[in-house]
């Protein structure tokens, strides 16, 4: 397909700062893996000085492949593609002597981090969920914003930041002293290290001449400084991104970054991509008018040539049971009607627990349906175990993963053993691993927990000494062997048959790291060290992102949908209080609403559905529900609300008869 007018000149822009303001479905990954390529073959850079970077592994590894279809093996190698937090990773490996970080760092994931804040707040937050909660929040806030813990601790005015200050600096000392990075680190360290070292800015900058970032409006303050970083004075970039799809500011993302982009580079080169490729012109033109309701610094108008189609429907239902039984049965003489196949269509809502009586009307109706958002393979507890020993076998120093698997098969170490060398630990500032073979650790233990200590510690040991010396491989192998793993699963499975299937997900991890181990002609071999970094990564960023080709249909939250497309969408809940949200009516943050309102009408390719309950349950009360908002600032001639809608005429009638004729013909043609 030939790039249109405005594509092309993004693509041929490359004399200075461009921001590529992309509408949704007008064909931004083309533009920057059309660009890469106009690059490479036009402009005489190597692949390996451009990098591109965007914020799923998702949108990295299709743009990759897009890449590598346009360039070819030879022309694309050394070229960077990557998340945000990959590239952060890669930055912080290459300069771990300025930094003064041992080798072999550990990344925490969600879990190791919400464990050690609460092993490290029990005094002052006893375990409460929603304190470590907002804590962790703070923490992440303020990695997002640069702010270190002196920095925090000097600028906190009322009494909870000043102890949330505390225990931050708290938990960055045990992060240090573990030789561990948490999630935000991955930013937040790269971005200080180049703004306060000359010398590592240099290098950075001299091995990536060209940036382009996707999604830019979701970059949150430390990601906008690492980019202006990055790009230094010569300010070869590209940013791609959509004011009207940001839909993250609860995870720190600024919209504001594009705004900050033309006050920055003066010379910033403005191209606004407003032919939709995805949508007919009824549903673009609802959309344009329901985000023209919001304050805009940029101002765009989408537009298709892809016929008007069909009237936007909005059905009123009686409660949330009637409103998921009507959208099932809307799917089922649809898909009958039209022919076309379940994954066609997409039921979007704004939070998590709207699912359930779709699934459960789905299950009934024996609707094949998938869950975006279900358990990541990462998430798994036999392949949790097996992550934290590998994770151990190459730094002794992760204390999170040494209290996962100390006693997972069960080695009668208890609890009060675990204490007592805990308390210990902390007296001599070490490792709970370094701790086993302290002479002191005798006096305070004595018979069995301290001989199954002992002798762990002493097998781990060896079993790192032979990862690292001999075969790599066949020490992993061993390692899934020695704890009789296995036995384990079928112990403590509630069947034979789960147990079979955790063991087979246990396989599968061993051949990604045999894979990864001894790579290939496009991936040199990585260190167990580099496998294991690289598979934590992966699991941080590839939670609710599989894929999955099976004939179902989509159940998505709203924030989930964003980059997808279906022909079929019913966007479900609309009412006053789910979308808009409450908290965000109250907080008088509407208009982020509005955009997320607007990425859901954005999805649909040919025909959308509103849905709303008159009546709504909701924590045990039942209360009448109010229309949503957006539903109003809609262009009212292009819906077709149910209970308003004209008779059908007589030729209408006699068509959907025929139609119905005709495939009920076609479908007993079907060979059974």
């Amino acid at each position: 397909m030939k790039l249109n007018p405005k594509q092309d000149e993004a693509v041929k822009y490359i004399s200075g700062p461009c921001l590529v303001l992309a509408g949704a479905g007008s064909g931004k990954t083309r533009v920057i893996t059309n660009k890469i390529a106009y690059l490479v073959q036009k402009c005489e850079y190597q692949a390996r000085n451009i990098a591109a970077v965007t914020f799923t592994n998702k949108a990295a590894k299709e743009m990759r492949e897009r890449v590598l279809q346009t360039l070819g093996k030879q022309e694309s190698k050394g070229l960077w593609v990557s998340t945000f937090h990959t590239l952060g990773l890669e930055i912080i490996k290459k300069e771990l002597k300025t930094l003064g970080f041992k080798p072999g760092f550990s990344l925490f994931d969600d879990q190791d981090t919400n464990q050690l804040l609460a092993d490290l707040t029990e005094d002052e937050l006893k375990k409460d969920k929603d304190l470590l909660n907002l804590l962790k929040m703070q923490i992440g806030s303020w990695k997002n914003e640069l702010i270190l813990p002196e920095q925090a601790i000097r600028e906190a005015r009322e009494p909870q930041k000043a102890l949330f200050a505390q225990l931050y600096a708290r938990y960055q000392n045990q992060l240090r002293a573990y030789n561990a990075l948490d999630f935000d680190d991955l930013i937040m360290i790269p971005t200080l290290l180049l703004s306060s070292n000359a010398t590592s800015r240099e290098r950075w900058q001299q091995r990536f001449r060209y940036l382009l970032v996707d999604e830019y409006q979701d970059t949150n303050t430390s990601q906008y400084q690492l980019v202006k970083l990055l790009v230094g004075e010569r300010a070869r970039f590209t940013v791609v991104g959509d004011d009207d799809q940001s839909i993250y500011s609860w995870r720190g993302a600024r919209p504001q970054n594009l705004v900050l982009l033309s006050k920055d580079y003066p010379g910033l080169r403005l191209i606004k991509l407003e032919q939709n490729y995805r949508s007919a012109g009824r549903i673009l033109k609802a959309a344009n008018i329901l985000i023209a309701n919001n304050p805009h610094e940029f101002e765009k108008k989408l537009f298709s040539e892809l016929g008007y189609g069909e009237q936007i429907k909005v059905i009123g239902c009686r409660d949330e049971e009637h409103e998921s039984e009507r959208v099932v049965a809307e799917i089922i003489s649809h898909k009958f009607m039209k022919r076309t196949s379940y994954k066609d269509y997409a039921i979007l809502y704004r939070g998590n627990h709207q699912a359930r009586g779709f699934e459960k009307s789905l299950m009934s109706n024996r609707i094949p349906y998938k869950i975006s958002g279900g358990m990541s393979f990462f998430s798994r507890s036999e392949i949790k175990d097996i992550m934290a020993y590998l994770r151990l076998l190459v730094n002794q120093d992760d204390d999170n993963a040494f209290l996962r698997i100390v006693n997972t098969p069960r080695r009668e170490i208890g609890t009060v053993t675990l204490e007592k060398l805990g308390t210990l630990a902390n007296e001599k500032h070490q490792s709970l691993f370094a701790t086993c073979f302290d002479n002191d650790l005798g006096y305070r233990l004595k018979g069995r927990g301290f001989n199954a200590l002992a002798g762990f510690a002493r097998w781990v040991v060896e079993l790192s000494d032979n990862a690292v010396r001999s075969d790599t491989l066949e020490a992993v192998k061993d390692l899934v062997r020695n704890i009789n793993y296995e036995a384990y699963l079928y112990e403590s499975s509630p069947s034979a048959k789960a147990a079979e299937m955790r063991m087979k997900n246990v396989s599968e991890l061993y051949r990604w790291i045999t894979d990864m181990l001894t790579g290939d002609a496009d991936n040199p071999p990585m260190t167990l060290a580099e496998v294991v970094s690289k598979l934590t990564l992966r699991d941080m960023l590839e939670r609710n992102e599989e894929e999955d080709e099976a004939d179902a249909v989509q159940l998505l939250t709203l924030h989930a949908s964003k980059g997808l497309e279906y022909p079929y969408v019913f966007m479900v809940g609309m009412e006053e209080g789910l979308l808009p949200h409450q908290v965000s009516i109250d907080e008088d943050n509407v208009d982020e609403e509005r955009r997320l309102a607007y990425v859901g009408i954005t999805r649909a390719q040919q025909e959308l559905t509103l849905t709303y309950a008159k009546i709504r349950r909701q924590f045990g009360e039942t209360s009448q529900t109010e229309l949503s908002r957006f539903v109003q600032e809609l262009p009212q001639d292009d819906l077709a609300f149910e209970n308003k809608k004209a008779p059908n005429t007589q030729a209408e009638r006699m068509e959907k008869g025929q139609a119905r004729v005709a495939n009920l013909r076609a479908m007993l043609k079907k060979p059974q």
